[in-house]
């Protein structure tokens, strides 16, 4: 996962979901907890995960290791990208 991607996932995450303090929400939060998205705008992260990168998000992928952070969705994306290398 590059440092890029990281801040590629929270320049989505907090232009479509914003907080009043951007420096308030860590990359290894829990955006969940910290009530940056819930689990309608989860369903917008897979969406652009879709439009964005192709990936496809399955049922059995849908848990907190995977979603519930910025650095955890931008190691997801890692992830599906290798795999599809």
């Amino acid at each position: 996962m590059t440092t890029e991607l990281v801040e590629k996932v929270r320049a989505y995450v907090l232009s479509n979901f914003p907080v009043a303090d951007a420096s308030a929400v860590p990359n290894d939060g829990s955006l969940m907890e910290l009530g940056v998205v819930d689990s309608t705008g989860l369903l917008e992260v897979f969406e652009w995960l879709k439009d964005e990168y192709g990936i496809e998000v399955q049922d059995a992928e849908m848990v907190p290791e995977n979603f519930d952070g910025i650095a955890r969705i931008a190691g997801y994306i890692a992830r599906k990208q290798g795999a599809a290398a």
